[in-house]
């Protein structure tokens, strides 16, 4: 118990800028206050103590503005980031590093007694702000919902999930280099959609994409001089590519 405690406020530490000390996590983030009381709650369900299970979790409601059925079952290092809001289905289950926002909701589609209804989270899944994410389905390990995305289908491993209802960014191969590109130049990309109405996005992404081919292209060149013997300098300025005798500087 109280290892995984630690692990859940070295979690909280290691993914809130804000955190400033493990004392605070302890006595301030709802969140670990909400999965101290699920894992009671969790307990005494297994062994078929329903009522109290529903009561401890009806206080822990009460107490922290998060909603977790005592059936759901939630991995370990689970942050749930401000929480109020947040509710967790009864056959909901959380996989391992997984972090979710305020106001979200892990809910069913099905009123059937004891069919799967409630999404499966993989490991790592980040779930933004509002997102509602409906059915008996799996969200897979490393994606993400953007927030107020309404998901009611599966979402890929690594996938980006945005939108009502919610569509599934491509992911790999020409995201990876644009965010790549984008971290180099010092900002993210996430959450800027490529099919996104929003003539801004649209032109940052087209600017990034040309950034990454010009490098590419650049990058092509350069080894082909080399393969023909030609001697390349790699201790030009970035600045100097603006420069129209570029080329004519970094060959010997």
């Amino acid at each position: 118990m109280f290892k995984r405690l630690r692990e859940d406020i070295a979690s909280v530490a290691a993914r809130d800028p804000a955190a400033r000390s493990g004392w605070e996590v302890l006595t301030c983030y709802p969140g670990i206050h909400a999965l101290l009381l699920h894992r009671l709650a969790h307990a005494f369900w297994r062994r078929r103590l329903y009522w109290l299970g529903r009561f401890i979790s009806q206080f822990g409601r009460w107490f922290t503005g998060i909603e977790i059925h005592p059936g759901a079952v939630i991995g370990r290092r689970v942050f749930i980031d401000h929480g109020m809001g947040v509710v967790i289905g009864e056959t909901a289950e959380i996989g391992d590093d997984c972090t979710i926002y305020q106001g979200v909701t892990l809910g069913g589609t099905s009123l059937y007694r004891g069919a799967k209804r409630h999404p499966t989270l993989g490991k790592g899944v980040v779930i933004g702000a509002g997102a509602q994410v409906l059915g008996g389905f799996t969200v897979g390990d490393g994606a993400k919902v953007g927030s107020n995305a309404v998901v009611v289908k599966p979402v890929p491993a690594g996938a980006t999930a945005v939108g009502n209802p919610a569509r599934v960014i491509e992911s790999g191969g020409r995201d990876e280099a644009r965010e790549a590109k984008a971290q180099a130049m010092g900002f993210s990309a996430y959450g800027v959609t490529p099919n996104a109405d929003d003539p801004l996005a649209r032109a940052i992404h087209g600017l990034l994409d040309h950034a990454v081919e010009t490098d590419r292209r650049i990058a092509f060149l350069l080894s082909s001089l080399e393969r023909a013997g030609i001697a390349v300098s790699g201790e030009v300025e970035t600045a100097d590519r603006f420069d129209p005798n570029y080329l004519s500087k970094i060959v010997d």
